[in-house]
């Protein structure tokens, strides 16, 4: 296709797309893009995710076979998966192991097959990216948290700082090292990490040595428990940790110095990983952190996040949208932390930025609309919960509270001058009692077919019964006695209720007035939601700074 060529009519693709179209790996479609002149252009999307025709792909792989063939590189990942079954991630290690020249093949037969094969044709840190995206890929669609989505990596390099080239970036749960390499992407950079599982561990570092990053420093451990770099202080800490985690060594660690915010709690798991990431950061570090949502308002938490806010170390909390993380549609936060330049001081830092995504697409754009910023004063975190949640301090501050007031007061009034209308005109009657005298049993009328209970009221069956006349007198305070039960409960069922007897024309008289009672209790309901909800706006407002008293 030529650039003067006019656009496709038709739906368009994306890269991943392509790739499950023809049931290979991302990095398999770079690749075609990259070797082959043929390839379809791009007609639209930006430069790093270009949008391409899906006609025109179809009758691409339609012609270079791709899309009946399988691929060598999903062969490879179907050996794999058959030899190594679930660890999957000692399957990967031993590959890039071999591919890196570092250990005899020690693999089993059809793999090693595969990916002699495979390296006469592709270069070792493209086949290893290959079978890292497919293994990303595979844990995103298990819904596995064993590694950090792609979309908190591209949320999480959007709101990290920029860093000098030779910075220092510390990842003490780093994985197969997706996050880190991501976040420290100049090779000049000093990057260490440590993870628990041995095999994590060294795929992630056989990783970086493939990508020619000499500056990678990878070691395997519980960096809580066993801290292979405890003298390490960062530029950047970057973390997804464990989450929902309550074995994470509380007890042994209980006078440890790291927990200068306060000790967490066994529930507060995350609050030890966030301490852990605080003491290695130089001053005027920062940390990056990927929280539950829950670790914003959790009470176990509190006294910890007022620390955090009363020294000034929390400077942004963001609510990314659901569907972000790997394992769950449920929203999470990134915590941003900064150390104060001089140690044992407080930093001058009076606010908090909070910005809520929650209302995005995950795929969508990552930059906040001013609707869903703001800096909230640290004072006004500082309350009996310490409530970090981004939204609830952004509803409070994008309220129209004039418009709201203006509106509600209208209202109220309207109801108030209604309610008189409603009212029915009454005139004196007999003493109280007169109409005990000639009365029916609901149950008589009942029995007669003259009342029936098909819905939750009982209603006439016949054109001798008024309903509303009927239902009017079962409300009244000697009924409701007689409908109560021995444990308080109140029925409008009647059947040992008793109505007076009158004809069709008089209950209709009194049906008038019951309905206008009816409508008079409605309005007043009406009346009474909307001064609580007229008040609230006027006190909020009032403290908000967004309404004022009139001269």
């Amino acid at each position: 296709m030529t650039d003067n060529a006019a656009p496709p009519v038709g739906p368009l693709v994306t890269g991943s797309e392509i790739a499950r179209l023809a049931g290979v790996t991302r990095a398999a479609v770079s690749n075609w893009r990259r070797r082959y002149d043929d390839f379809p252009a791009a007609v639209g999307g930006a430069a790093n995710s270009p949008l391409y025709a899906l006609t025109e792909v179809q009758e691409w792989l339609d012609k270079q076979r791709k899309g009946q063939e399988v691929s060598p590189e999903v062969e490879l990942w179907q050996a794999m998966r058959a030899a190594y079954g679930e660890q999957m991630v000692a399957g990967l290690a031993e590959v890039a192991s071999v591919l890196a020249g570092e250990s005899e093949p020690g693999l089993p037969d059809d793999v090693a097959t595969r990916v002699q094969e495979l390296a006469r044709t592709e270069a070792p840190v493209d086949l290893v990216k290959a079978l890292t995206e497919r293994f990303m890929d595979s844990a995103r669609r298990a819904g596995s948290d064993q590694v950090t989505s792609e979309r908190v990596v591209r949320a999480m390099r959007h709101f990290a700082p920029e860093l000098r080239t030779d910075a220092t970036v510390f990842d003490p749960a780093c994985g197969i090292g997706v996050l880190l390499l991501s976040l420290a992407s100049d090779a000049g950079m000093r990057c260490c990490g440590q993870e628990t599982d041995a095999d994590s561990a060294r795929f992630a570092q056989l990783r970086a040595d493939l990508l020619g990053r000499s500056g990678v420093r990878i070691a395997a451990g519980d960096s809580l428990r066993a801290d292979e770099w405890p003298d390490l202080k960062a530029d950047l800490v970057v973390c997804d940790p464990p989450t929902g985690v309550t074995e994470w060594g509380r007890e042994e660690l209980l006078l440890d110095s790291r927990w200068e915010l306060g000790t967490p709690s066994k529930a507060e798991g995350e609050l030890a990983w966030l301490q852990h990431a605080y003491a290695h950061t130089e001053p005027g570090g920062q940390v990056l952190m990927v929280m539950p949502a829950s670790v914003a308002y959790r009470r176990a938490g509190r006294r910890i996040r007022a620390e955090l806010v009363r020294r000034g170390i929390v400077r942004q909390v963001v609510a990314l949208p659901p569907g972000t993380a790997t394992s769950h549609a449920l929203p999470v936060h990134l915590w941003c932390l900064r150390r104060p330049e001089n140690a044992g001081t407080a930093d001058t830092n009076q606010t908090v930025r909070m910005v809520d995504l929650t209302g995005n697409s995950p795929d969508g754009s990552l930059e906040p609309r001013p609707d869903q910023v703001a800096d909230v004063p640290l004072i006004e975190l500082l309350d009996e919960t310490v409530d970090l949640t981004p939204g609830n301090h952004l509803r409070s501050r994008h309220r129209d509270y004039p418009g709201e007031y203006a509106a509600l007061r209208k209202e109220l009034e309207d109801q108030v001058r209604r309610l008189a209308t409603l009212l029915p005109a009454l005139a004196p009657g007999g003493e109280p009692g007169s109409l005990d005298g000639a009365t029916t049993s609901v149950a008589d009328l009942t029995r007669a077919g003259l009342v029936t209970y098909d819905g939750p009221e009982p209603v006439s069956a016949s054109e001798q019964l008024d309903t509303d006349y009927l239902q009017g007198f079962l409300r009244s305070s000697v009924n409701a006695r007689r409908s109560t039960s021995a444990s308080g409960t109140y029925r409008l069922d009647g059947r040992g209720s008793r109505i007076p007897r009158m004809g069709i024309d008089e209950q209709r008289r009194y049906g008038t007035a019951f309905r206008a009672l009816s409508a008079f209790e409605e309005g007043m309901r009406k009346v009474d939601e909307l001064s609580r909800q007229l008040a609230e706006v006027a006190r909020d407002g009032l403290a908000a700074g967004a309404l004022v008293p009139e001269e």
